[in-house]
């Protein structure tokens, strides 16, 4: 039953945007594939995660603000009762707020208590058999009862090809049941992102609980993310640098043909629209490729045709060199 707040450790009037940067950084410290010889690490990384889904549920939040429900979602039990409360049921009575009420209100010539709850609960006295005196009871309000509770979450990781995340392609899920689930990615996906499968979590009195499923975007050997672009150093020959033309290149969704200007030299930079990741609003962004002109290390044929070349200039002049 941890404060959710101290689990991520934000203030109660934490922002939903200083919650999410408190989670991403736990969530990448306690991730289980990387303490998989520390298992309290991975116990700490589900209550991370229990604590960032109650926080970031606005009603849940709200309810927890109140006292009306404990860090773990489930009802708050009034003034204490149950394990650890200050209420003790047993012998003549019950001692509540530190008042010791053996005795009272059960016999002839005690004082009738229910005007006491009634301004504790806002509710008319309610007595068995309607009448008053021996058998005065508590406010109608003492004894309404909760709504079960549901079963507790179940954290999942998910490890995502970088162009599968790219591209938004179905992920497939096994779960603890041992069922498998087809995941739909969401536009903008990344490290970190969360995704909940209502009632894939554990079986409850109110219903199952639900599967929260964080998504960890694998690196790719070449490609890399900027923002919502894609990143690429693609080489090229001496040749297709001097003469220019058409080169195959690679996308997150498959090659195609691009043009390389004559002339081109490294760290020149083309534009192809559309093929970086899908953002929230349905566009895509872009892939960037940057030309590295490949200079051969041992070609006797370059090496006999600038031995007699000039070298075209001093490249480094504006650089008053």
């Amino acid at each position: 039953m941890a404060d959710p707040y101290a689990t991520l450790g934000v203030a109660r009037g934490a922002s939903e945007a200083d919650i999410k940067k408190a989670y991403r950084k736990l969530a990448k410290e306690l991730h289980p594939d990387r303490n998989r010889d520390n298992p309290k690490a991975a116990e700490k990384f589900g209550q991370v995660t229990s604590a960032y889904d109650l926080l970031t549920d606005k009603d849940k939040r709200a309810r927890f603000d109140r006292g009306e429900i404990d860090g773990d979602g489930n009802p708050a039990a009034p003034f204490g009762f149950g394990a650890g409360g200050r209420g003790q049921p047993g012998g003549g009575g019950f001692r509540a707020e530190g008042f010791d009420m053996s005795g009272m209100g059960g016999g002839a010539g005690g004082p009738d208590m229910s005007d006491i709850f009634e301004g504790l609960f806002g509710g008319g006295r309610a007595r068995a058999g309607g009448g008053g005196g021996a058998g005065g009871g508590f406010a109608s309000g003492f004894g309404r009862r909760q709504p079960p509770a549901k079963g507790g979450n179940v954290a999942y990781s998910l490890r995502v090809p970088f162009t599968d995340a790219a591209t938004l392609a179905p992920q497939r899920v096994t779960l603890a049941s041992g069922s498998t689930i087809d995941l739909k990615l969401p536009a903008g996906v990344d490290t970190g992102t969360q995704m909940r499968l209502a009632g894939k979590g554990d079986d409850g009195p109110g219903g199952a609980g639900d599967a929260i499923v964080t998504i960890e975007v694998q690196p790719h050997r070449f490609f890399t993310r900027d923002g919502d672009d894609v990143r690429l150093d693609l080489p090229i020959t001496l040749k297709e640098a001097v003469e220019g033309g058409k080169v195959k290149c690679p996308t997150v969704d498959k090659p195609v043909m691009i043009s390389v200007p004559t002339g081109a030299t490294s760290g020149k930079t083309l534009r192809l629209k559309g093929k970086g990741f899908h953002r929230k609003g349905g566009e895509r962004g872009d892939q960037l490729v940057t030309l590295i002109v490949d200079v051969p290390a041992d070609d006797a044929a370059l090496k006999a045709f600038v031995a007699d070349w000039d070298g075209g200039g001093n490249p480094r002049a504006a650089m008053g060199v």
